[in-house]
């Protein structure tokens, strides 16, 4: 038989990840000791505590069958105390959170809840590829909004044009941003969510890196500013980069009630949720910050070697605000992909992310990536060391 993709898969290219893995792996096969910087996957292990909990809960929870699709009571219990500690904002278990399998699942499937086919999505690039995706999916169409250097990686909505905007029913945010690494003011989630609101749009609020930060103060999330209800704001979360949690699968979403009850009619008709016992062990993660601290401080050493590695080399000083990632600006003549190939000559060894891989072109035609790339901030200290020492040969 003939065996067809759908039109949807067919159009789609290489996920941007799986590319750089698929590049590793020939590396390593030529025998080249490679660092790689390439993809956002945490390598410290799991605390400890936390997988204690995992053991204990697998046990309690040995007859528990099937997962709760919106998440356990004693989950969404545990989120709604974290997030009045973080964020001094309280959130209705019941009605106003549910459970997600990561915030990858969430973020793509989200679209399919909001739009009919032709509805638009404004989409932040360079951003996190299943904005993109989940908007193709659901049949929408993507409106790109470049963050530049020039704005501190903040997009322009006053850019956005008239027709554009009456198609949209979605704008995403990201902050601390993937990949640049930017903090957002409150002046901008106070823009976003007025402007949100002018145009009848949902604000989805990617908060996977909030407790990433290197600034004086915390992030905020965008339900801080969304007053009681939290009308029209849908906010996205993860234990993936907090707690070192990558390969458990364990998110949330929260926010207004409305757009809450739609996931999760979404949800129960997609999946079965996170496991029950990876559930437990997530409360007993989100009630110990002392964890969190010591993985902050640890990216801080992380960030602060490869950035002085990366000046004495003679390239802007791109460090980050926040987040996991540093997202560096290529040397003068050279775009991000040739400088990324460059990297990954034997003598270096260094695997990053092009910045035009995660990045859509704008409506001038611009690529805001073109010129960056991305370094994962994911290997040992020791590693980074060595990476340093490596940069000496660019």
């Amino acid at each position: 038989m003939n065996v067809r993709p759908s039109r949807r898969l067919a159009a789609l290219g290489a996920y941007a990840f799986s590319a750089v893995d698929d590049k590793v792996g020939e590396l390593k096969a030529r025998g080249v000791k490679v660092i790689d910087f390439g993809v956002g996957d945490p390598t410290v292990p799991t605390p400890a505590f936390i997988r204690r909990a995992l053991s204990r809960a697998a046990d309690a929870r040995a007859s528990s069958g099937y997962p709760s699709y919106v998440g356990a009571p004693e989950f969404r219990k545990a989120v709604s105390a974290w997030t009045r500690r973080r964020h001094g904002i309280t959130l209705d278990p019941a009605t106003e959170i549910c459970a997600s399998i990561g915030a990858k699942e969430a973020v793509f499937h989200f679209p399919e809840a909001i739009l009919n086919p032709g509805d638009c999505v404004l989409v932040p690039t360079p951003g996190y590829p299943p904005y993109t995706r989940g908007t193709q999916f659901a049949e929408g169409r993507c409106h790109y909004l470049p963050l530049t250097k020039a704005r501190g990686f903040l997009p322009d909505l006053k850019s956005i044009p008239k027709g554009v905007l009456k198609r949209a029913r979605i704008l995403w945010i990201n902050y601390p941003n993937n990949p640049t690494g930017a903090l957002a003011p409150d002046r901008f989630y106070r823009e976003a969510l007025s402007f949100c609101r002018r145009h009848g749009l949902i604000l989805a609020s990617d908060e996977a890196y909030t407790e990433l930060w290197f600034a004086r103060r915390p992030p905020r999330s965008a339900l801080e500013f969304a007053g009681r209800g939290f009308d029209g704001v849908i906010s996205f979360q993860s234990m993936s980069k907090r707690s070192a949690m990558t390969g458990w699968r364990a998110g949330w979403v929260a926010g207004d009630r409305r757009i809450v009850a739609l996931f999760k009619k979404l949800k129960t008709n997609i999946d079965s949720g996170t496991p029950t016992f990876i559930q437990d062990a997530c409360v007993a993660a989100l009630a110990d910050e002392g964890h969190v601290k010591a993985m902050r401080a640890e990216y801080r050493v992380k960030r602060d070697l490869l950035c002085a590695g990366l000046k004495a080399a003679g390239l802007p000083d791109c460090s980050p605000d926040g987040t996991i990632y540093v997202w560096q600006e290529a040397p003068r003549g050279m775009t991000g992909e040739e400088f990324a190939l460059r990297l990954l000559d034997p003598e270096i060894g260094l695997v990053t992310t092009p910045g035009a891989w995660i990045s859509e072109k704008a409506a001038d035609g611009a690529n805001p990536g073109a010129r960056y790339v991305r370094f994962a901030l994911v290997p040992s200290v020791p590693q980074v060391r060595e990476a340093v020492r490596r940069l000496a040969f660019l």
